[in-house]
């Protein structure tokens, strides 16, 4: 079985302190469906039409463990507490085998 990725590019961030708020109640959230973070920060280099923006990317034993964790009420509550402080670009992908 293919593990999964989620990778979440910020298209915006204007608050710190919620991206913390969030980050503090996102990892326990997901934590129990064997998410793993691989990266997190801004771009270290860009090319084509790539942008200098945060991105993270978590790694899932699976396709259903990640979809399961965005969809748990703990993970939507991690989510409020951005509010209106991002924009992102939340995609969860197959990986190969």
């Amino acid at each position: 079985m293919p593990k999964a990725y989620a990778v979440i590019c910020y298209r915006s961030l204007s608050d710190l302190v919620k991206l913390e708020a969030y980050s503090a109640l996102a990892r326990p959230a997901v934590a129990p469906f064997g998410a793993r973070i691989l990266a997190r920060g801004y771009a270290a280099a860009t090319f084509e039409h790539g942008l200098k923006e945060r991105t993270v990317i978590v790694e899932y034993p699976s396709l259903e463990k990640a979809i399961a964790a965005y969809s748990t009420p703990e993970y939507a509550e991690a989510v409020k507490m951005l509010g209106d402080s991002t924009v992102r670009d939340f995609r969860i992908v197959e990986g190969v085998e």
